[in-house]
């Protein structure tokens, strides 16, 4: 259901790599949110840095909300970019995997794959 893979760059090097290789895969990036800082305004102290991008291409979100407007709470769709045990992580759920489990639309499988394998190939680009 997850997909992880380990870097050897920092957060904030994998986080620039990622405002590069998100438009060069034809997705925007919607939002970045700094969940360290967000706690920290709220007076939460945590010590792992985690950024989570939404990300979305227009016209795959479109298909997903012709198929089944309930949808919109799944999306954008996520990549997180965190510390974990001193190791620089990025992931997501895998889109097929949640999708699957809303909506077996064979319409969405389509879409959800073609979004999963864009969504490693930006992964694997940045780590």
């Amino acid at each position: 259901m997850k997909y992880v893979v380990t870097s050897d760059k920092s957060v904030d090097e994998v986080c620039q790599a990622m405002e590069e290789a998100v438009p060069a895969h034809k997705f925007g990036i919607v939002g970045i949110h700094d969940l360290k800082a967000t706690m920290a305004k709220k007076g939460v102290e945590f010590g792992n840095e985690v950024r989570v991008f939404e990300i979305c291409n227009p016209m795959k979100a479109k298909s997903v909300l012709e198929v089944d407007m309930d949808l919109a709470s799944a999306l954008p769709c996520r990549i997180s970019v965190y510390q974990d045990g001193g190791v620089t992580k990025i992931g997501m759920i895998k889109p097929t995997d949640m999708l699957k489990a809303l909506n077996d639309s064979p319409a969405l499988v389509a879409v959800a794959e073609e979004v999963e394998a864009i969504s490693v190939d930006i992964i694997n680009a940045v780590k």
